[in-house]
């Protein structure tokens, strides 16, 4: 991390001790990296101040779809990380992101290997994207003005958790199953970039909604 000067290192619920002897001769001259890591015991929390989350994955499927490669990612990420706070998910050595964690993340990023040997080692995996990352800042200008500010993970699973409640109520879910069109729904607003004001607007439609399905279900009461 250090080599492409990122220094912002967060663990969820790390299975070894990170300040172990054979961790700080792993990291060489990088040991103060670990030394100022910070712990989570979700990878929500760890998230609650970013603005936008990518996360990598080499396994398709249902939920996993609008890949990113490396390069296209830091090509897309490198005008917000003047404007706020980026991360990159990794996740572990063996079995890599649950769905439900993938869900946290805006955009997804998948490094095109053979099928042979697909899967690529975390460190292999860190290397690969912070080096795109680091090209991209180093050959494109950064423009400040007129970029918008994004909203925290914070602020947008709130917004998501309101927005479930809303579409449940009205039925627009299926009770069963509501993850299969939520997701879609959060891969859109991931896409789309939101900030502050936008969010605001969207939980307005959804407090909206709210009352006006009160209001029916009082016409249907009263009817009865």
């Amino acid at each position: 991390m250090m080599n492409f000067g990122f220094n912002d290192l967060r663990l969820v619920n790390p299975r070894t001790d990170h300040l172990s002897d054979e961790a700080r001769r792993m990291a060489v001259k990088a040991g103060g990296l670990l030394e100022e890591a910070t712990i989570f015991t979700s990878l929500e929390d760890a998230l609650q101040d970013c603005h936008l989350s990518l996360a990598t994955t080499r396994r398709f499927g249902k939920y996993r779809e609008d890949f990113l490669h490396p390069d296209q990612a830091a090509s897309y990420l490198s005008p917000w990380t003047e404007k706020g706070r980026v991360a990159l998910v990794f996740g572990r050595e063996d079995k890599g992101l649950a769905t439900e964690e993938l869900d946290l993340c805006q955009r997804l990023i998948t490094i095109p290997t053979s099928d042979q040997l697909p899967s690529m080692n975390l460190a292999q995996s860190v290397v690969l994207c912070l080096y795109e990352i680091g090209k991209a800042q180093a050959t494109v200008q950064l423009k400040s003005g007129g970029r918008k500010k994004l909203a925290t993970n914070r602020v947008l699973e709130s917004m998501y958790g309101h927005m479930r409640n809303t579409l449940c109520d009205i039925g627009f879910l299926d009770e069963q199953n509501p993850d299969h069109i939520l997701r879609s729904l959060r891969r859109v607003f991931g896409r789309a970039g939101l900030n502050d004001r936008e969010v605001r607007i969207l939980r307005g439609l959804w407090s909206r909604l709210d009352w006006l399905e009160r209001e029916r279900r009082k016409g249907t009461e009263q009817q009865a």
